[in-house]
């Protein structure tokens, strides 16, 4: 069976296509808005009236339920605020601290790949972490990023512990990707204690700084940029958001 390390990776456009655009929003983006803006965004890219986005942000603390979210995994319903969301997917959480990257690709352009395409966003976070020497890791069985944490107590099973580090959550329409992932970077991680995150209980979650690597999110996101360009090729700075 191929799997998703069997790939390949590349996600390059077609040659010509324009690069895509940058954007990095200042503050703490309401959940809705950033919703509301994604689903004007991809119309504009699906009817060719806009080139593609990456859009970098963080938002305050909220509780996001995928598609495939089992209601006994939301632990605190009451904590922060719930939102239903289309992307794939269980429970996550999002919150200050935490680098959202909402990327908006037309993989009519690129490939018509999905499965591809998940991996190629794994391995733009795996690329992320390594120019900051961490090594992160996929998982056939697990979507997301994951980090061995041999310094803690070995698993149940008798395996090296491991916490998840990145997680993600796509959704497209008419080949047009959004949504995407989610990268801790230092959010408060008691936060995610009011839910199983992404329904898997027997691991932990992380961060960069957790993991003792104390980055401001500048840098995160100017290593995020450098990968995501030899992934999925060149990007454009918009304007400073607010």
């Amino acid at each position: 069976m191929l799997t998703r390390t069997d790939l390949n990776l590349s996600m390059l456009p077609q040659a010509g296509s324009p690069p895509v655009r940058w954007r990095i929003s200042d503050g703490l983006v309401p959940y809705e808005q950033a919703v509301a803006d994604m689903e004007r965004e991809v119309a504009a890219i699906a009817d060719g009236r806009a080139d593609e986005l990456v859009w970098l942000l963080e938002h305050p603390p909220l509780y996001t339920a995928g598609t495939s979210a089992d209601s006994a995994d939301l632990i605190e319903p009451e904590r922060f605020p719930v939102f239903s969301t289309g992307r794939g997917g269980e429970y996550t959480y999002h919150g200050p601290g935490q680098r959202v990257a909402y990327v908006m690709l037309d993989l009519k352009r690129r490939r018509q790949d999905v499965r591809a395409y998940v991996a190629a966003l794994e391995e733009l976070v795996i690329l992320t972490l390594g120019m900051m020497n961490v090594r992160g890791e996929r998982r056939e069985d697990r979507v997301g990023v994951w980090v061995r944490r041999p310094e803690k107590p070995l698993l149940p099973d008798g395996t090296m512990a491991e916490d998840k580090v990145a997680a993600l959550g796509i959704r497209l329409r008419r080949w047009v990707s959004f949504h995407g992932l989610s990268l801790n970077v230092d959010p408060d991680l008691s936060h995610f204690t009011g839910i199983v995150p992404c329904g898997i209980s027997a691991y932990g979650v992380t961060s960069l700084v957790d993991l003792g690597l104390p980055v401001m999110m500048a840098d995160v996101d100017m290593r995020l940029r450098e990968a995501f360009e030899e992934i999925f090729g060149a990007t454009v700075s918009e304007p400073a958001a607010a």
